[in-house]
């Protein structure tokens, strides 16, 4: 009723949006800022929430897509002058716990695994392979670079160390980010910058969470009992369950499976 009676006091909203998986191009990984934009926009703008909640479970991906949609999450939260809360579930790692930053406090289960603040490329080498079966590879470029670390050929020390270069560009803007968004609150005795990941009691003694607790319970504390939570979720369309889009929803499966293995989950 009070929604039709504006000069009646109603209760307080929070906006609760959901971010669980592998962040990804748009195709590629349930994350990704194209898909998530209408989500996020909709969560800050309807009915006024007097916060934003965001639950994460992501065990990282696309360090550009990690700051797409962390840019998108605090401008909205300055555009509207709504305090954002991220409660961390089973893991915030990498390109998760970029998007756990964004927000003004972070929480976590003493469970959650937390940090991973590196990068990291993995790759296969098949040339002795294919020179074991017989099979020569042929490549044509314009560009000395331009079949850099084909997976075919040897691996050339100086491609190895133009991707190492990249890299340390992509860390340093991870560390930038890290370093801003938790600015005062970090331990400067130690080098979270390592890749190591931690527990969140631990994770809490060294500045990269704001301490334990769970969504419900916590901004029922500190907006009321009457708090109302309003849920914001990716959803899947119809067509999603069928043809082409099955192979597709499986080999993301088994790739977002691996992981989440590297944490132990």
């Amino acid at each position: 009723m009070n929604n039709w009676l504006p000069f009646l006091k109603s209760d307080p909203t929070v906006a609760v949006i959901r971010l669980s998986g592998v962040i990804g191009g748009q195709g590629r990984a349930p994350l990704n800022d194209a898909t998530l934009a209408p989500v996020i926009e909709k969560a800050f703008a309807k009915g006024k929430p007097v916060a934003v909640a965001i639950e994460i479970n992501s065990p990282g991906g696309s360090p550009v897509q990690s700051s797409l949609i962390g840019a998108r999450i605090r401008r909205l939260a300055e555009e509207k002058n709504v305090p954002v809360i991220a409660f961390v579930e089973d893991v915030a790692a990498s390109g998760g716990y970029w998007l756990a930053a964004a927000a003004d406090e972070i929480y976590a289960d003493p469970s959650s695994i937390v940090g991973s603040i590196g990068v990291i490329s993995a790759s296969f080498g098949l040339d002795e392979f294919i020179k074991s079966h017989g099979i020569e590879r042929r490549v044509y470029t314009a560009g000395k670079s331009k079949s850099m670390l084909d997976p075919f050929r040897p691996e050339n020390p100086q491609d190895v160390d133009r991707l190492k270069a990249l890299l340390d560009d992509i860390h340093g803007n991870f560390k930038d980010h890290i370093s801003t968004r938790r600015a005062g609150k970090l331990r400067e005795d130690q080098d979270l910058f390592t890749g190591e990941i931690w527990l969140a009691k631990r994770a809490t003694e060294l500045g990269l969470i704001d301490g334990i607790g769970h969504l419900r319970p916590m901004l029922k504390e500190r907006f009321g009992d009457s708090v109302r939570f309003r849920n914001y979720s990716v959803k899947r369309g119809l067509l999603s369950r069928f043809s082409a889009q099955i192979v597709q929803d499986a080999v993301q499966g088994i790739e977002e499976r691996a992981a989440y293995a590297r944490f132990g989950l």
